[in-house]
């Protein structure tokens, strides 16, 4: 095969069918019937071609649009790559090409490039990932004639957009009251980034404390990588009153215990360290961790599912939500009995 071989197209299966470029759009449409000979002849050329037919070009013969932007602050993180590949499983089962929209910062320079850049494909729809507060505002900057639906973390009440959910809120609320239930004092808070205020995790894990009579610690803010838990969690090895530790996501728990570990502070048996959404690596860590499960990838699937319905149906679908679970392993333990014993 020559390397400078051109990819066939609808002309080239015209050509060689015989036929005219209408007749191979009503036989790939399938939308007006033709004769069993032209049909057979059509079918016979794309074979012979290995013609393929693009999203562009379905879209124009079918007169259905079946591109979907995706934007997104990042692709490689864990959630944000689990979700995008739901959605692109999701879509790709029924029929749909997507196309990844990276915004770079919430600039509103970089979020008008994205967003004019995706709108100039013949879009069905799009999502965005609603993680940080670039999806916020990336979400603001999408025109409401379009279908938008989107995938965040926290439940809240419904809007003018479909979201799904996974609700961390719930998530942060169990999983401090089970640290609470193994008889700490209190659970300390070492955070990711927040989008909004009284939401997810971080409310979640206030609001157990509270309820519980317990105090409520500073939160300690961190960014999201196992390096970031390490730096923070050093300001608090140093204390011994500190025996559970709630961290925003499993790569802080990692950073965290390395901290407690490294100042001969055992893990479980001196600090319980519970992390968030079980990454594939938290079972194999040492201790395994405990963590609050969060499916990125049913959640990449619900969110496609929204917009699909709204495309076939014509109207906005309801918020789609699922509650976390917590899943229980080896760094969790009950508190110190010395600690048990201690007065805030």
């Amino acid at each position: 095969m020559s390397l400078d071989r051109q990819v066939p197209g609808i002309v080239d299966v015209a050509a060689k069918a015989g036929v005219s470029l209408s007749t191979v759009s009503r036989v790939l449409s399938g939308r007006t019937r033709v004769s069993d000979e032209l049909r057979t002849r059509v079918e016979a050329a794309v074979a012979e071609l290995g013609y393929r037919p693009n999203a562009a070009a379905q879209s124009l013969v079918s007169g259905r649009r079946s591109t979907v932007a995706v934007f997104a602050r990042n692709t490689i993180r864990y959630g944000y790559a689990a979700t995008l590949q739901g959605i692109e499983e999701a879509a790709r089962t029924a029929g749909y090409v997507v196309i990844i929209a990276v915004v770079e910062s919430d600039d509103p320079g970089d979020i008008a490039r994205a967003v004019d850049n995706a709108l100039s494909q013949p879009l069905a729809g799009a999502i965005v990932i609603e993680f940080d507060k670039v999806g916020i505002a990336t979400l603001a900057a999408l025109p409401e004639t379009l279908p938008v639906v989107a995938a965040a973390g926290a439940q809240r009440p419904s809007g003018s957009i479909p979201h799904a959910f996974l609700d961390d809120y719930t998530g942060g609320y169990e999983a401090t009251r089970y640290l609470l239930s193994l008889g700490h004092r209190t659970v300390h808070h070492l955070a990711i980034p927040a989008t909004r205020s009284r939401s997810g995790r971080a409310w979640g894990w206030r609001r157990a404390l509270e309820e519980a009579g317990a105090p409520v610690p500073p939160v300690e803010q961190a960014s999201y990588s196992p390096t970031s838990g390490y730096d923070c969690a050093q300001r608090l090895t140093g204390d011994p009153r500190i025996t559970a530790l709630l961290c925003g996501n499993d790569e802080l728990a990692i950073g965290a215990a390395r901290a407690f570990q490294e100042k001969g502070r055992r893990v479980p048996d001196d600090v319980s360290i519970v992390g968030f959404d079980d990454q594939p690596f938290a079972r194999m860590w040492m201790p395994a961790l405990t963590t609050v499960r969060q499916d990125f990838t049913d959640l990449g699937r619900r969110t496609f599912g929204l917009l699909e319905e709204w495309l076939v149906h014509g109207r906005r679908p309801a918020d789609s939500a699922v509650v976390p679970a917590l899943v229980t392993r080896e760094s969790s333990a009950a508190a110190p009995a010395e600690d048990r014993r201690l007065t805030p």
